[in-house]
């Protein structure tokens, strides 16, 4: 499609992780036919079949943002299921908020395990809470599926890790790629959040892009998740006169380091990773967020019907339009439905299983199948900030 970079890809990624979801750290759940998640078998009479499903999110603290739009595509993907499932397959959803914390991933997994007994999780939200939280899963022998989770190795884990994310090793090249192509650029300068592996990582493949690219790296510069003031990094970058800033960091801080260098007189090129795709950097960078280039699964300007459904369902529930996180989530449990379905009971063995054999799945974010180590093969998109949203890169 016109105004679409497209990159069919493999990438190196693992079923890893719980998806974070709503504002609260209480549970929110549909209601369940039965307990029992990790052994509920469909009855021989075709009785409906229960699945219960946890959900580790960032729903508190400075991401809850991430959160907040991973548990409404959730909620919109169950009651469409449950729906459409009626008398074969009915899913309960267990809600832990993680807060973002390493720790807080482990417990709510720990939780989720041995006292809600689900068949599977879905989650965390971040990187390095997976790298912490997915070995415990792993090691129970319980699915977890990664919606949002774009680092190096989190396949790695174990055979028990999944994800539908795509891996900043992917994304991150095909926008370095495109920007570089239609804007010329000959020089850049990265910044990124030293204590956050999400972030670092990015910065990795940013800095490894940009010498394979055979760009000059004028400058770099580190801040950490929590900082405020990002001057002193920023009039440095800018003193070397990069054509491009590349900034690799959730979109709190995201934001404020882009809002910063235009302030700053930064006219150039900025280019941000995979922590950008949310609505809330141009509440928080405002107008300075404009040309903004990200590379992403989901955009909701794509005109494909599968697509546009969702975006119309979401607004009609939500008021707002869906992003990447949302839609990742929304098809993870259409990818877990799918799965259990095929497996005939809601088996935690069995559900590995069927997931490990997902192969050409359509969802919203594109097309999806797993290799033999569960490497995902998928579709990315380059966009740019215009006038409050991000539209095709053009």
């Amino acid at each position: 499609m016109k105004g679409f970079h497209l990159l069919r890809s493999l990438a190196t990624i693992s079923l890893g992780a719980v998806l974070m979801v709503g504002c609260s750290s209480g549970n929110t759940s549909a209601p369940a036919a039965n307990d029992g998640g990790a052994k509920q078998e469909a009855s021989a009479d075709g009785q409906e079949l229960t699945a219960k499903i946890g959900v580790v999110s960032f729903l508190s603290g400075s991401g809850a943002a991430y959160g907040e739009a991973q548990k409404a595509g959730l909620e919109l993907a169950l009651g469409e299921l449950n729906e459409a499932n009626k008398g074969k397959l009915k899913m309960e959803l267990k809600f832990e908020d993680s807060g973002g914390e390493k720790e807080g991933a482990i417990n709510a997994v720990n939780k989720l395990i041995n006292q809600d007994n689900v068949v599977a999780i879905i989650g965390p939200t971040l990187s390095g809470e997976m790298f912490a939280a997915g070995p415990v899963a792993n090691e129970a022998e319980t699915p977890i599926f990664g919606i949002s989770n774009t680092s190096e190795g989190i396949n790695d884990i174990g055979e028990y890790v999944f994800r539908n994310s795509l891996p900043e090793s992917i994304a991150i090249p095909t926008a370095m790629k495109a920007a570089v192509e239609k804007k010329g650029l000959k020089k850049v300068a990265l910044i990124y959040a030293s204590n956050d592996d999400f972030s670092v990582n990015g910065y990795k493949v940013m800095k490894a892009t940009a010498e394979k690219m055979g760009l000059e790296i004028t400058g770099e510069a580190t801040f950490s998740n929590g900082d405020v003031d990002f001057s002193a990094q920023l009039t440095k970058l800018k003193q070397s006169n990069p054509d491009a800033l590349l900034v690799s960091a959730l979109y709190k801080e995201g934001s404020m380091v882009v809002k910063k260098a235009r302030e700053l007189g930064f006219t150039g090129t900025i280019l941000g990773g995979n922590g950008f795709n949310n609505p809330k950097v141009f509440e928080i960078a405002g107008p300075a967020a404009e040309g903004l280039i990200v590379a992403t699964p989901f955009s909701p300007e794509k005109q494909d019907d599968k697509v546009q459904a969702f975006v119309k369902a979401f607004e009609a529930k939500y008021n707002k339009k869906p992003d990447q996180f949302a839609a990742q989530a929304y098809d993870s449990l259409y990818i877990m439905s799918q799965s259990l379905l095929g497996a005939g009971k809601a088996d935690r063995e069995a559900l590995r299983g069927q997931l490990a054999q997902l192969k050409d799945f359509t969802g919203v974010s594109g097309k999806l199948s797993f290799d033999e180590k569960r490497n995902p093969i998928g579709d990315a998109v380059v966009v740019e900030a215009k006038e409050g949203k991000f539209v095709p890169f053009e």
